[in-house]
């Protein structure tokens, strides 16, 4: 049973996901209005699902400001099309998206593979291009500085780190990372790398390499 918050501004949309999910076991809060979401606490829930086109505060923008102040996966809920768009949210702090309309089955599929990457249990810490990562904590240092990354790209990073010197397809990464399988989702993982990337050449850190055609290379 996890807690799992949805922001749509339609009712509609709330009712089909809140009936869904309890089907699961789940315990599911509906919001309306982003502006509500920037004054609740956050910390509480497992899951947030986030529609993008929303009045007032759009999701992107919320989902920077309170990426800020919570750990757990955030997963759009988008209408738009443009993969330009979505990997823009991605870069906002998402860790995924869905696209409307979505079948009943993907969206509960999809919620449960998130909700099992949080539930698995890391215990090493281990090293590799000069990079230290403490599976546990979740996290990457380079030396003494902490590389910020975001749950998604500290995940995509450790399955390429663990298999360093394999090529693997976008495929392969989304699913191993996010547990659902899907060729178009793993469009993501391009938005992801890029960000990742950036975020390593600030430490002096370049150990991925695209295989072109073929996907990925941690070297």
């Amino acid at each position: 049973m996890a807690k799992i918050l949805a922001v749509d501004d339609e009712a509609k949309i709330l009712q089909i996901i809140r009936k869904a999910l309890e089907k699961d076991g789940h315990i599911v809060q509906t919001v309306q209005d982003g502006e509500v979401v920037r004054q609740m606490e956050l910390s509480r829930y497992d899951l947030i699902l986030l529609d993008v086109m929303m009045p007032g505060i759009d999701g992107f923008t919320l989902c920077r400001e309170i990426r800020e102040t919570v750990d757990c996966p955030i997963v759009f809920l988008t209408a738009k099309t443009l993969e330009e768009d979505l990997m823009a949210g991605l870069g906002s702090g998402a860790d995924d998206y869905i696209c409307k309309p979505f079948g009943l089955g993907e969206l509960r599929a999809r919620v449960q593979a998130h909700l099992r990457r949080e539930q698995r249990e890391k215990k090493q810490v281990f090293a590799v291009s000069g990079l230290h990562f403490y599976m546990q904590a979740k996290k990457v240092m380079a030396k003494d500085q902490k590389v910020p990354l975001t749950k998604s790209e500290y995940q995509i990073c450790e399955y390429l780190a663990l298999h360093h010197g394999q090529t693997l397809s976008r495929e392969q990464i989304y699913e191993a990372v996010f547990g659902y399988e899907g060729e178009s989702d793993a469009s993501a993982i391009t938005e992801h790398i890029k960000n990742i990337r950036a975020k390593l050449i600030k430490v002096q850190a370049e150990p991925i390499e695209t295989v072109w055609g073929m996907g990925y290379r941690w070297n």
